[in-house]
This record gives structure tokens, sequence and C-alpha cells, in this order.
């Protein structure tokens, strides 16, 4: 599957977990495209923790501002009434259980609910930045991620072997095979519609309840 392809639908499907209001902290890399999938008559309010509340979409390539960017130093667009502050106050909103839903990467994810995501292997990182107030303070927690690594190994396991971003914070991980729920273990809720539950089962290195109701989803963009 191409990987710009398993991007947009990751994005895509956990875009439709978005509610009306709601104040969404998006982390680096493959959660700032949630934001595009995002009706915009939805009234949903991005936030970026180095300072700004009223994310726009990705900017086109003759309409970059170098002075505004999020976290990760990407180059961003800002909605009309979009405030810019300090890292305090930043912190101060999200510390404070004022984030009502953050989308995050992971590296690691295991059936409690534990995360971890900041430390790779054999590299230097200077430290798992604002990711671990995120977890704690934001009232819902997703993880958007692809279903294995580069290597074919799970993501999903029993327990994570790297070290934590957090300790059972997570309440949905959305792959572009699945949509687990975190709920006294993990409930796998939905499945793609060009994979199999054999194929997820064998792919999760810890035990999935099958929810009753189990949904296919993906079935728009095979129409397309």
């Amino acid at each position: 599957m191409d990987k710009e392809f398993i991007r947009q639908r990751i994005a895509r499907r956990v875009a439709q977990e978005l509610s009306r209001g709601d104040l969404v902290n998006l982390g680096i890399g493959l959660p700032t495209m949630v934001a595009n999938y995002v009706a915009d008559d939805l009234g949903v309010i991005f936030q970026s923790e180095n300072g700004l509340v009223g994310l726009g979409p990705m900017p086109t390539e003759g309409n970059v501002d170098p002075d505004l960017t999020n976290a990760g130093g990407q180059p961003v667009t800002v909605v009309p009434g979009a405030a810019f502050f300090d890292s305090a106050l930043s912190f101060t909103i999200i510390r404070g259980g004022h984030v009502d839903v953050t989308v995050l990467g992971a590296l690691e994810v295991d059936r409690e609910g534990n995360l971890a995501n900041w430390i790779i292997p054999g590299k230097m990182v200077p430290g798992m930045g604002g990711a671990m107030d995120l977890v704690n303070g934001a009232k819902r927690v997703i993880i958007a991620m692809e279903h294995c690594d580069k290597h074919g190994q799970a993501k999903i396991l029993e327990r994570c072997q790297l070290p934590l971003t957090a300790a059972r914070q997570v309440n949905l991980i959305v792959t572009e095979k699945a949509v687990i729920e975190v709920n006294n273990g993990l409930v796998l809720k939905e499945i793609a519609i060009d994979t199999s539950l054999d194929e997820v089962l064998s792919q999760t290195a810890t035990e999935l309840r099958i929810a009753d109701d189990l949904i296919i989803f993906g079935i728009q963009e095979i129409r397309q």
C-alpha cells in the first residue's frame, strides 16, 4: 500500500473522531494531516503547543509565511481570530485539562494504554518534549500510526519495550488496518475493507477482543 495513501487513510479516519467545538492538539508528522479532513463548519479549533490557537490548513507552496510554524517547525496558516501567546500559557492550557483531544504518533502502544513515542533506539534525541504533558492533560488521547514498523514488526504490544511517554493514557488507536479502543484491554472496533481479521490479529502482538458490532471502514476510498 502506498505510504501517502496510508497516511491519508489514517488521518481521514481520525478526523471522524472530532466533535463540534473541540480544542484539538495535533502532534508532529502524520497527525498534522488530520486538519485536512475536518470540515470548516464543524468548528474544531486546533492548538499548537508553541503558542498558537487557531491553526488553519497547511499552506500552499506560494502561501508560506516563515514566521508562522507549528511546534515541529512546519509552516502553517491561521484562521481569523487566531491567538498567539508564550509557551507558559500554552502549557497552562494543556496541563489545565482544556485540550479536548490530542492526536499523536507512536513507536509502541500496549494493551494497558501505555505509550512510547519519544525515543528511537540508536538515535540521539533531545527528550520527549510536550508529548508527556499532552497525553496527561488532554481529555482524550488518540494514537495515529501505521500498524507495523518499517521492518514489519508489530507496534501494538502486550507491553511497551521502549521508555514510556505516559502510562495508561491512550484511549483510541487508529492504523491503516484497524481502529482499536483501549477499554480494560484492547477492543477491535473496526477493520479496513482491504484487510482481514486474521491479518489484523496476526500483526498485533497482544490479544484483541473483537467487538460484537465490528465495522468495516475505508469503503469510500475503494469506491473512489
